[in-house]
């Protein structure tokens, strides 16, 4: 049987374009590699925070777009900015009339929309019952209520094509082969960050070393697939994470949350010499892409002092302080620099001298004069000077990757040369052109995943109706 749309993924992108293409009076079919109705994706997962660049979505689309250019350096695809301005409060509006829940955190702008309810504060992960959870059960018994289907244990090995153009998905199905055949296929399945050698190739030398801080689920099916057709690609080497202890690699307390990010952005994350290795002012995304792309990505140490833990360290929601350490995370404490250097196995001379230099350009206001530079309009830094010292080894937890399929603002693939590949179309994190550049900026995953999956089956009911 044809259908006129086949999606690939589950998650926000692939649900929420499935049940809008139900409404529009498409046939649809969702594939998801699951085995379950409560199948882990990455917006099971998630905080459930819905926002665009840390903007309110109802704020105007022009100061929305100025928000996303600024938090990627101009990086981002001025058609897709538009395409998310203009669209994400009507897109938020249409889930909240879906029967999705709401909760408003009034003490913090950016988060009016907010999948309730909320993850309880606490570390490690925590999303059964959750808003993000019940948001997806949710959008899943609706798709069911207007027919649609939902094929579970699949998994997409191809396309099928049909004079250039793609006419659905040869999967696997509980070891037999199954085709497909649809009007358009929507890759939703969440990037490629569980795919070791797509993360060698792209991210990182050692992939081993990266934390997988997602679902484990995504692993580049519909970029092969997609590729295969000529699909071009874009800011592939970037992600979407957060600084952990490398002691979450063995403690599922200490992943997702809590996060080391505003430990480091105050004080300064080092090498085994013990010199900095990127600007921490640009804060734990940035820091994490940076770490992931080392040669050895296990390498680094996290310094700061116990006015920073006690300050910085209970600043976020799910604090690392006192969360670390309930969560059997090892801090490294010593009474001078250079015996924490001596504990960290880092090299005594060069720590106390880049932790001089900080403390100068921290009392100075001279941050641009270190190596590297130290900015301050994002994350201010802190002097690292009331013992005791502590650190944590450190590494890079990944959430997501942000490179992917070049789409047009109709969510279609396009080609190395800007063509269209005729039938297939991209959302959510398959997506690349949003969110990376030169400092790893982030645009909100909910939100993307959200307004391109509903774009999507807007523009494939579109096609359908006029007979393409």
């Amino acid at each position: 049987m044809k259908r006129d749309l086949v999606i690939m993924g589950g998650g926000l992108a692939g649900l929420s374009a499935a049940v809008r293409a139900r409404q529009l009076g498409l046939s649809v079919a969702v594939l998801d590699q699951g085995s379950s109705d409560r199948y882990l994706c990455n917006s099971r997962y998630s905080g459930g925070i819905l926002h665009l660049a840390f903007r309110d979505v109802a704020d105007d689309p022009a100061s929305l777009r100025d928000a996303m250019n600024e938090a990627t350096k101009g990086y981002i695809n001025p058609s897709l900015a538009a395409l998310l301005a203009d669209n994400a409060l009507r897109s938020v509006h249409w889930l909240r009339d879906q029967g999705v829940r709401f909760i408003r955190n009034p003490q913090v702008v950016w988060q009016r929309w907010v999948l309730a309810p909320p993850r309880a504060i606490t570390g490690g992960l925590d999303w059964e019952g959750r808003g993000p959870d019940l948001a997806l059960r949710t959008l899943l018994a609706k798709f069911r209520e207007l027919g649609g289907e939902l094929a579970l244990e699949t998994r997409v090995d191809h396309a099928l094509v049909r004079e250039g153009r793609c006419t659905g998905v040869r999967a696997h199905q509980a070891g037999r082969e199954i085709d497909y055949e649809a009007g358009a296929v929507l890759i939703a399945d969440g990037g490629f960050q569980a795919n070791p050698d797509l993360m060698k190739a792209h991210v990182s030398p050692q992939p081993a070393g990266v934390l997988q801080r997602n679902s484990g689920m995504s692993r580049g099916d519909g970029l092969r697939l997609a590729a295969a057709l000529g699909a071009a690609t874009v800011g592939m080497e970037a992600f979407y994470g957060h600084l952990l202890v490398q002691e979450a690699f063995g403690n599922p307390k200490l992943w997702p949350y809590p996060q080391v990010d505003e430990i480091a952005c105050a004080g300064m994350v080092v090498d085994r010499h013990g010199h900095r290795i990127a600007d921490e002012g640009l804060g734990g995304v940035y820091l994490a892409n940076q770490i992931a792309h080392r040669d050895n990505p296990l390498d680094c140490h996290v310094i700061f002092d116990s006015a920073i833990w006690d300050v910085q360290g209970r600043q976020s929601r799910i604090p690392a302080n006192p969360h670390l350490l309930r969560g059997g995370a090892t801090m490294l404490e010593a009474p001078t620099i250079a015996a924490l250097a001596a504990q960290i196995g880092v090299d005594a001379a060069g720590l106390e001298q880049t932790v001089a230099a900080h403390n100068q350009a921290v009392a100075t206001g001279k941050g641009a004069d270190l190596e590297p530079p130290r900015s301050a309009n994002k994350h201010a830094p802190a002097p690292i000077a009331k013992a005791p010292f502590h650190a944590f080894p450190v590494c890079a937890g990944i959430t997501h990757t942000a490179g992917g399929l070049r789409v047009d603002a109709q969510t279609r693939v396009l080609n190395a040369d800007g063509g269209v590949i005729e039938g297939l179309h991209a959302a959510g994190a398959a997506v690349g052109g949003i969110e990376g550049g030169p400092q790893a900026g982030y645009v909100g995953g909910l939100m993307k995943a959200l307004v391109l999956g509903l774009v999507a089956a807007e523009q494939v009911a579109s096609q359908v109706k006029q007979g393409g």
